[in-house]
């Protein structure tokens, strides 16, 4: 649907360079081009929006300060290097080029009581796989309307007790690296929306337990999981820190916490980004 047929047009790769005095507030927070990270790119300023594609995949564009029209493309864990988006606009089809900076992250270690969360059984990997795939089309969505906010509100209150990006084995085995952040808060504390959304996915997970999917707009989705509680139904719309569950232990956790995703163009991207809280 949204592929683009490069025959028809001439592409002419555009490096991204935007001197620091001309970056708006949303550039000035939100680009981090690192692997995990998000990078905030030039795209126009026609008065139409112009459309951007990365990696064959619809990538937000919205207008910054009132003025130019940026893409905000989530960047992948595993990219590196020299990268382009797509852009169509009035005047058909171009690319911009950026490349991906340098970012090592850690590993964790985990060790779990309940081992069927490290190797599950047969019959478990079923459950899995059709949990996998509901997912997926939940952070594949790509609903037209802007966020209502980008600088986004954490969804509880409290200590980080896991970053993004770790390296993560659990019971000595690796497994994937984390894709949110976790924080470290009661049982029962309400978890809030971090924008406001529409709720496009719920229910009790393999590896997740009680989990909440939200979709804000043109490809931000957040995820919250784990939770004691979930006090939203899919197609509920929900305002901007509005509560949609309780913190738990539900899942392969092995204590009470919040995990929270963010995806961009259907890239688990680092959230502490949007809250101002991003390290190199």
């Amino acid at each position: 649907m949204f592929r683009l047929i490069a025959a028809c047009f001439a592409l002419v790769v555009v490096p991204f360079s935007l001197p620091a005095s001309a970056e708006g507030f949303l550039s000035r927070l939100l680009n981090k081009p690192v692997p995990g990270g998000v990078a905030v790119l030039p795209v126009g300023d026609g008065a139409e929006a112009p459309r951007a594609f990365f990696q064959d995949k619809p990538v937000m564009v919205i207008r910054e300060d009132g003025n130019r029209w940026i893409a905000i493309v989530g960047v992948p864990l595993t990219a590196k290097g020299s990268q382009q988006v797509q852009v169509q606009d009035a005047t058909g089809t171009h690319q911009v080029g950026f490349e991906i900076g340098a970012k090592r992250y850690p590993e964790q270690h985990i060790r779990l009581k309940n081992d069927r969360m490290v190797n599950p059984l047969p019959e478990d990997n079923v459950r899995i796989e059709r949990e996998m795939a509901a997912q997926a089309r939940a952070y594949r969505t790509f609903t037209p309307g802007a966020p209502s906010n980008l600088m986004l509100d954490k969804p509880v209150n409290g200590p980080l007790s896991s970053a993004f990006g770790l390296r993560r084995f659990f019971n000595g085995e690796e497994r994937a690296p984390h894709s949110g952040l976790d924080f470290a808060v009661p049982a029962g504390t309400p978890v809030k929306a971090p924008a406001a959304g529409r709720v496009i996915l719920t229910g009790n997970l393999f590896f997740n337990g009680n989990t909440v999917f939200i979709d804000h707009g043109q490809g931000l989705i957040s995820m919250v999981c784990h939770l004691s509680r979930i006090d939203v139904k899919e197609g509920d719309e929900v305002a901007r820190g509005a509560v949609v569950g309780a913190v738990g232990s539900t899942g392969r956790a092995t204590g009470p916490h919040m995990h929270w995703n963010v995806s961009l163009n259907d890239v688990r991207v680092d959230p502490a980004i949007f809250i101002g809280a991003f390290k190199r």
